[in-house]
């Protein structure tokens, strides 16, 4: 039965690194994905067979070269495939150039088609980052091949839970690089994203709190002078721009205060700062959300996992949390 909707928002689903849980996750989720919204897998047929094989489900696969090619049925999921490497050889569980090359070029055709406004929204699944590197693309991950693509001078990561989201300062960075990337129009710049975003889904003034850098705050300067140089300064101008923001705040109790409600959103300084806090509170809730872009993009919050894929045994929580988030979004 076809359940095509001209309301229904339009989501473009990557498969990522075809040797993790990409596949796998996208064959659990799809029954529930397709019914807030139309659905559309961009990557390999091939490989999202072989994950329908192997988790025994009732689902056929149209292949499609164009998102506007897809129809909408309750057994079916519509494929787009690009053209990319040959994946032929490309094993389970293994890094793979081949394989990062077509993560690569899913993600890009994705982007160019949502910026040519033929989806509401991206959600992509996990790409490997040695696989990246090992097909030629200098790339950390996700977030900058899409700030790249779509010329996005200001952008962030926020990692959301429905009750909190985390924007970061840094990101794939070295902790040793972490004190000169630091700087006052960063760290309010990313606050401002993180405002713009929350604002849209609360429809309000979120209650942001940025983080400290060095433990207790440097302790008057005992620890270092980051917070009295940087990040206060920072914090101080968002005030006076009008926004709800506190901090410096000690990052051992901020994020203790955030789970109790006081904040909605938090800013953190660094990757691991915001990333182990939230995932802890959020288990497998957390979704990974770019801010900035001139679209729409929702992720999973977890990598290729191949200690797990291909056993059937992955969770696609996540998947199905960061779809809710592009709809809601991409309104």
């Amino acid at each position: 039965m076809n359940n095509t909707n001209a309301s229904n928002p339009k989501i473009l689903i990557t498969m990522g690194d075809v040797a993790g849980v990409g596949p796998e996750i996208i064959v659990k989720a799809w029954d529930q994905i397709r019914t807030f919204c139309d659905p559309v897998v961009v990557g390999d047929p091939t490989w999202l067979q072989k994950a329908i094989n192997m988790l025994k489900v009732n689902l056929k696969i149209k292949t499609i070269s164009e998102p506007e090619q897809a129809i909408f049925q309750s057994d079916l999921i519509c494929c787009a495939t690009v053209k990319t490497s040959d994946l032929s050889n490309v094993k389970n569980c293994e890094i793979n150039a081949a394989a990062g090359q077509a993560a690569h070029d899913y993600l890009i055709q994705s982007i160019d088609w949502a910026m040519e406004k033929r989806s509401n929204a991206i959600v992509t699944a996990p790409l490997h980052k040695e696989g990246l590197h090992l097909a030629g693309l200098d790339y950390p991950g996700h977030t900058e091949i899409l700030a790249k693509r779509t010329n996005a001078p200001e952008h962030v990561m926020i990692l959301a839970l429905p009750e909190l989201a985390v924007a970061h300062v840094t990101l794939h960075v070295a902790l040793k690089n972490i004190f000169s990337e630091l700087g006052i129009e960063k760290i309010v710049a990313r606050a401002q994203l993180l405002e713009g975003l929350l604002s849209k889904v609360l429809n309000r003034k979120p209650r942001i709190a940025i983080a400290a850098l060095n433990p207790h705050g440097s302790d008057g300067g005992i620890f270092g002078d980051e917070e009295k140089t940087i990040i206060q300064p920072a914090a101080n101008f968002c005030i006076q721009q009008g926004m709800n923001v506190s901090g410096p705040i000690p990052a051992d109790t901020l994020f203790l205060r955030a789970s109790q409600g006081e904040f909605d959103g938090v800013v953190a300084m660094y990757h691991d700062q915001g990333h182990i806090a939230l995932k802890l509170l959020g288990q497998r809730r957390a979704v990974n959300i770019t801010a900035g872009l001139p679209i729409v993009r929702t992720s999973v919050a977890h990598g290729t996992a191949y200690d797990i894929a291909w056993k059937g045994i992955a969770d696609e929580s996540s998947l199905i949390s960061a779809a809710k988030w592009a709809v809601k979004l991409g309104k």
